[in-house]
Parts: structure tokens; C-alpha cells; sequence
């Protein structure tokens, strides 16, 4: 994928003039000013959707520096340059927690169905006209999108954020005193480069929640209904995109519990000048049916008082590490990679972010004490993502990389390697591939132990300890939980990666700890990327626990299956519709049976499960040559086989998940529940590179009532407004 670190001068200098020249191209494309049927017309673009590889033309075309036919290899990538810049020299930034207001600061106020009042638009958007008038609130309007349940889990507080281009962060809050963020004076304002030694970012190259670093933290409860305003402050000229990404967006919540109309449906995206209100009820799965008056005190969130708020729903399903990112059709992967991603911490009866508080229901996770909940002194968010940058320092990103783009400088927090302060004591990390197509097998550089407590947003029935993590796909989300009591003042430990990537296809091979340490693998993301530093002894003693039982999986028993399906992820799809705004053709695809691979279309309803039923899905991949994180929306699941067999499930993957990965040839059977809320909803390829290339589908649940029909029209957006179309296609079987 890069250069070797002892590439000559020469193949430098061409790689670098072969990727400025794809960079053009790249560029055109990502602005719509043409399209791939134009870049076959013009012998850059094969038919199976690939950029041609051409000397002069791709950093991975043969290097013209070869001796002969029979020994040229790929030149590669030029490195990221580093200016200098030495690992570990910066201090790792906590998380930026959003403000938490009331409702009322909200103008205008949010309403249950969308906001259609009329604005001038700019007529810098594409299509639009001078003196064309459109809705101040993208969501699609109407009954169908309205929010569910709004009344029922009216709004208690807001969060309001931006999506704009880079620029200092004058307003950071870190949530903890400067002692719990390595000495980070929040005062200062904070600037968007990856290192203090490193440029700073342009605003066209960098897209962030606030416009700013640190990344943002959005801090719930339940039985406090959430809403998010999200307004979209980006460029309204589509062209204004730093040669990729694109300016219309939709938020997913990443697998929040809630109505399609909240879950940042890949095809509901709203334009520059707009807004989006995001309705969070923050619930229990199974409120309707379960715990239904809400007597039991381990359904619940946690009170001002240090008590319990009860809940209805079942406290099995209780949930701890989300995040939320873009999820704009066939532009995730590069939206997310500018760095439209956060993440979401939920707060429980279980989970309650205070380890002080002894009640019997609360776990006692390593937290801190300072307030009734949410306390966040030893409780440590971490997004991991590989990141590349040119000449310039710019961030930079090959869109036409259809296996999957890797960076070759590792951040953490979006920073380039830091360093982290902590006691000797415990510690929880909720840990977050945050990458477009890299996986991470993490362990520490002294190979001690770690508490594995949750798998992706749940936490698991029992602890697990290991030396080395799992592979980690994108999306995942490890919370761990490691005690550096065992540490001296004044040492040192890292969090190594171990897991090699030769492409973006899947991982190649797990190296040793030492090979790690020694850095002889060709990949430069193999290593050290965070350093703890032991600094002091802690104030007052560490009240947190593991206790030997976490949550347990719900009981599905007596729950009857009603059907079986079947996922087939695989190439060489095909498109059956023509939908100029719903449908792509892309050489990744999702089939609902053996061989039969289709191309994404969020036209076409692929699967639509009853409200109130149970069904077993199995997701089948069907080469050896690649490995899909399947990230399915809405319901956790259960995994209750790979390849056939229930004793192929470790024990890291016996909780709740929300993505599944699939590893070459490989098989996986879940058992979902569909209840609660409806709408549509999306299953796809989390190696987001194959998401917007075609792997992903739409499948639909309703609620058996209005306003809900069967099958959904799709919603078309337009800045003038949304309107409806019915679906292109309806899969045989999908009903």
C-alpha cells in the first residue's frame, strides 16, 4: 500500500507526481463532474469499476523504475511525512463533551413531524435556481417520518451540534480537570492539526462535529429523551470538498434504539443551510412488552439524587459505547474519514459512571466519584483510525481504493501517536475503530492483561481476560478495563498494534509481540501508538470493581422463530435498477441467496421482517479473499454460530453485537428481535469503502398501524424538499 521506508528518491518522486495526477481525478469525481461512465469514455475507468493502473497515473501501477516486465512491482503510496515529528511527543486529548441544555434554547422548537418552513436558498447548491425556496429541517416531512413516540418520550434535554470545515476549538470541554488530561490547558484553544509540529488542517480537507478537535462525546441516560440538532454549516458549493467527501449528510447514532427517522438513513440525507432534528428516546428494547410499569431498579438510569429513574423494557438490553458518524450515501467512508465521527456513552441503573455508589444494582465500573453519574476521571474514550496525509501535511484519502483505504500514521483521538497520563489504579477504556478499512488486534508492550467488559455497545454476561485482544473490525467497540496499580510511578506501557495489513481486503497476518515492538513489519501501523505514562499514586482509593457477572444475554426461549434468512456479501455484483438517485453501481454487493449478489440500492426493499417477530439471520461470505464487518441497524443480536458451530463463538462474542465480522469463507448465524419502533433501516459492510461501493441493502419493519405501510416510499431529497417515490424493486421474499 506505502512505500518501503528505503524507497529511492526516484520512485518517491513518482509516486508522489502519480498520485497528484489520480488526485485530479479523484477530484472530479468526488465534485460530480463526471461520472464513471465518463471515466470508462476516457480509458481511465475499467468496466469492473476500477481505475485503470497506469504509470504516471496510479501509485499502484508498475514502477517505470523497474528493471524489466517480470520484476516490476506496485511503486506504493508515498509516506505521510512526519516533519520531524517523533511519536509519543504530544499529550492525548480526552474527548470534547457537547453541552447538555434544555429543550427550550432550541429555536425553533422541535416538532414531531419535520419542520417545512420555507428559506431562500443559495443558488451555490447544485440544482438550485435563483429565488428557489426550500425547508429549514431536511428530515423527510410527513406522518411516516414523523418522530415516533414523541409525546410518549417527550425531549428532556438538547444537544446541538455543526458540521463545518476545521478551525480552533476556543469553547473545549474535556468533561475532567487538566490532571485528568495529561496537563491539556482547555482553555487554550485547541487547533485541528494532528500534532503540534504538524499543519494545520485546511477547512475544506477536515469536516468535524463543531468544525473542531478534540473529537465530540455526547453523554445520555436513560429515561432522559435526548435532541440532537444537527445543523449543516458545510460549503454550499459541492465543489468546495478538498478534492473528496461530500456536502449533503445524514447522522446514524450507531445502533441507537429508535425510529428509522432518527438512525441516519443512508438515503435521508439534508443539505448545507438545513437542519436535522434527531429524536433519541433513549429506551430499553422491549419497553412495549417487558417491565412494562417499570418496577424493576435494573431498568433504569441514573438519578441526579445518586438513585435509580425506573424504565420500562428489558435490562438485559441495557446498552453502554455507541458512537455516531455520517452516513451519507456511497460518501460514508469519506465523510467519516474527514472526521465526522463522535462517540456516545449511555448511562444505566448498571452502568452508572459512578463506582462509589454500593446499591446492589450498580456495577461499579471504573468511573470516578465527583458526580451522581457520568463521571468520566477514569472512564477513557479512545477512537483509533489510520489516517494519511501529502506533501503538505493535508489530509489526504484515495477514494478509487474500492478494497478499502489505509492510512499509514496511526491516531489516537484523532492525534498522531500520543502519550496519556494515569494513576495506579484501574481504568475503563472504550475503545472504537474508527477506521475507513483497517482492523486492530491490540495488545500492551509488556504483554500483562486485560478486562475485556463489552463487545460493540453492550456489556458481556462475564469479563473476559486476555493478553492480546481479538481482531477489532471497524465499528467494534472493545471496552477494557486494565490496572496499572501493578505499575511503579515513572513507568511506561503502550498499547501495541500486532495486526498487519498488506491492502484493505482484510487483515494479512497477526505479528508477534516482539516484531511488533522491533518494527520490522512492512506495515507502519504495526506498533506502538499509545503511550501510558504512570505519573502518580491516586488521591483517594480506587472504589471500581469487575464484578464476576456483567449482563446477561435476554432469554430468548420461549420467543418462537418466525422465518430464516439468508445474506450473501460478495463482488462482481449486479444492478438491477436505474434509479438516478437511489442506486449505484459499484463491484461490492449483498445477495438474499447463494450467488446472487446485488449492488446497493436504497431504493430496494431487500428484507422486511414483521413487528413482534423473531427471525435467524445468517450472513454468508463467500470468498477467502476478504473480511466484512456486517453491521446490521437498529436490534442487537446474539451470535449463535460461526461456521455451524456454537463452540466457534468466543467467549468476547457471547453478548449483545451490533457488527458481525465475517472472516473469509466464512459464516455467521444471529438471532434479532423487530419491536418497538419502524421504518427503514439498512444492513451493510462497515469496511466503509465496500459500503459505498454497493455493499449495503435496505430492509423495513413496520408497526402494524398507521402511520406505517407496506412496503415504505423512499424518501428523495432535493434542497427545495423531500419528496417520495415508491420503491424500485421489492426482493421476492422480502415480506
Amino acid at each position: 500500500m506505502y512505500l518501503p521506508e528505503k524507497a529511492s528518491r526516484a520512485r518517491v518522486r513518482e509516486a508522489e507526481n502519480a498520485r497528484r495526477n489520480r488526485a485530479e481525478i479523484l477530484k472530479a469525481w468526488s465534485q460530480g463532474q463526471v461520472s464513471r461512465r465518463d471515466l470508462i469514455k476516457m480509458g481511465l475507468f475499467t468496466t469492473a469499476g476500477t481505475l485503470v493502473l497506469q504509470n504516471g497515473l496510479s501509485p499502484f501501477a508498475p514502477s517505470a523504475y523497474a528493471d524489466d516486465d517480470s520484476s516490476s512491482i506496485p511503486t506504493g503510496l508515498p509516506r505521510s511525512p512526519l516533519f520531524g515529528v517523533q511519536p509519543f511527543t504530544q499529550p492525548m486529548p480526552r474527548f470534547d463533551v457537547l453541552p447538555r441544555n434544555a429543550v427550550s434554547v432550541l429555536s425553533p422548537a422541535p416538532t414531531a413531524q419535520a419542520n417545512t418552513t420555507k428559506q431562500l436558498l443559495n443558488a451555490a447548491l447544485e440544482g438550485v435556481r435563483p429565488g428557489d425556496m426550500g425547508p429549514i429541517e431536511g428530515r423527510p416531512p410527513g406522518p411516516i417520518w414523523a418522530h415516533q413516540e414523541f409525546t410518549k418520550f417527550a425531549p428532556k434535554i438538547s444537544i446541538e451540534a455543526t458540521q463545518e470545515g476545521a478551525k480552533g476549538n476556543t469553547v473545549y470541554n474535556p468533561g475532567v480537570a487538566s490532571g485528568f488530561n495529561s496537563g491539556i490547558n482547555a482553555a487554550a484553544s485547541f487547533l485541528p492539526r494532528f500534532h503540534p509540529s504538524l499543519p494545520v488542517q485546511n477547512a475544506l480537507k477536515l469536516w468535524t462535529f463543531n468544525g473542531t478537535l478534540p473529537p465530540k462525546l455526547m453523554q445520555v441516560r436513560y429515561g432522559e429523551p435526548v435532541l440532537f440538532r444537527h445543523r449543516n454549516k458545510l460549503p454550499f458549493d459541492v465543489t468546495q470538498n478538498g478534492g473528496f467527501g461530500r456536502h449533503t449528510i445524514s447522522i446514524h447514532e450507531h445502533n441507537g434504539h429508535h425510529g428509522a427517522e432518527n438512525d441516519g438513513f443512508t438515503g435521508a440525507f439534508f443539505f448545507p443551510g438545513q437542519f436535522y432534528d434527531y429524536h433519541y428516546p433513549i429506551v430499553l428494547a422491549g419497553w412495549r412488552t417487558i417491565n412494562t410499569a417499570a418496577t424493576d431498579p435494573r431498568a433504569g438510569g441514573p438519578a441526579d439524587s445518586g438513585g435509580i429513574y425506573k424504565v420500562p423494557g428489558d435490562w438485559h438490553e441495557t446498552m453502554s459505547t455507541h458512537w455516531f458518524h455520517d452516513h451519507m450515501f456511497s460518501f460514508t467512508s469519506q465523510n467519516v474519514y474527514k472526521g465526522m465521527a463522535g462517540m456516545f456513552n449511555i448511562y444505566s441503573a448498571l452502568d452508572r459512571g459512578n463506582e462509589a455508589i454500593y446499591d446492589g444494582v450498580n456495577l461499579r465500573l471504573p468511573s470516578g466519584t465527583a458526580k451522581a453519574w457520568g463521571n468520566l476521571e477514569y472512564d477513557v474514550n479512545l477512537m483509533l483510525a489510520d489516517k494519511a496525509w501529502d506533501a503538505n501535511g493535508q489530509l489526504a484519502m484515495d477514494i478509487f481504493d474500492f478494497d478499502g483505504f489505509l492510512g499509514d500514521q496511526m491516531t489516537v483521538n484523532l492525534v498522531y501517536k500520543p502519550s496519556f497520563e494515569v494513576e495506579r489504579r484501574k481504568y475503563r477504556f472504550r475503545i472504537l475503530n474508527g477506521a475507513v478499512a483497517r482492523f486492530f488486534k491490540i495488545s500492551l508492550s509488556d504483554g500483562s492483561p486485560m478486562i475485556q467488559i463489552a463487545n460493540d455497545g453492550n456489556l458481556l454476561p462475564s469479563p473476559v481476560v486476555v493478553t492480546q485482544l481479538d481482531q477489532q473490525g471497524i465499528a467494534e467497540r472493545y471496552d477494557i478495563v486494565i490496572d496499572f496499580s501493578r505499575y511503579s510511578v515513572g513507568q511506561k506501557v503502550s498499547m501495541v498494534n500486532l495486526l498487519e495489513h498488506q491492502d484493505g481486503t482484510r487483515p494479512r497476518r497477526t505479528v508477534s509481540l516482539a516484531d511488533a515492538l522491533a518494527g520490522t513489519s512492512s506495515d507502519p501501523c504495526v506498533g506502538k501508538f499509545l503511550e501510558f505514562r504512570i505519573v502518580r499514586n491516586p488521591a483517594t482509593p480506587d472504589l471500581s470493581q469487575v464484578p464476576a457477572t456483567l449482563i446477561p444475554n435476554p432469554d430468548l426461549s420461549n420467543v418462537p422463530v418466525a422465518r430464516q434468512r439468508t445474506f450473501v456479501f460478495d463482488e462482481d455484483a449486479r444492478q438491477t435498477t436505474n434509479d438516478p438517485v437511489t442506486s449505484f453501481r459499484g463491484p461490492w454487493g449483498i445477495g438474499t441467496s447463494e450467488d446472487d449478489a446485488l449492488a446497493a440500492d436504497f431504493g430496494r426493499v431487500s428484507a422486511a421482517p414483521r413487528a413482534g417477530t423473531r427471525e435467524i439471520w445468517t450472513l454468508v461470505n463467500e470468498e477467502d479473499d476478504w473480511d466484512h464487518p456486517i453491521h446490521i441497524h437498529f436490534e442487537e443480536g446474539q451470535i449463535l454460530a460461526r461456521n455451524g458451530s456454537a463452540s466457534n463463538v468466543p467467549a468476547w462474542e457471547r453478548g449483545r453485537k451490533d457488527v458481525y465480522r465475517l472472516h473469509p469463507e466464512g459464516r455467521v448465524t444471529i438471532t434479532m428481535q423487530f419491536r418497538d419502533f419502524g421504518g427503514m433501516f439498512m444492513e451493510h459492510c462497515h469496511n466503509t469503502t465496500h459500503e459505498d461501493n454497493a455493499m449495503l441493502l435496505r430492509w423495513e419493519i413496520d408497526d402494524n398501524g398507521t402511520p406505517f405501510v407496506r412496503p415504505l416510499p423512499t424518501p428523495i431529497p432535493k434542497p427545495q424538499g423531500v419528496t417520495f417515490e415508491p420503491p424500485t424493486q421489492i426482493l421476492k421474499n422480502a415480506f
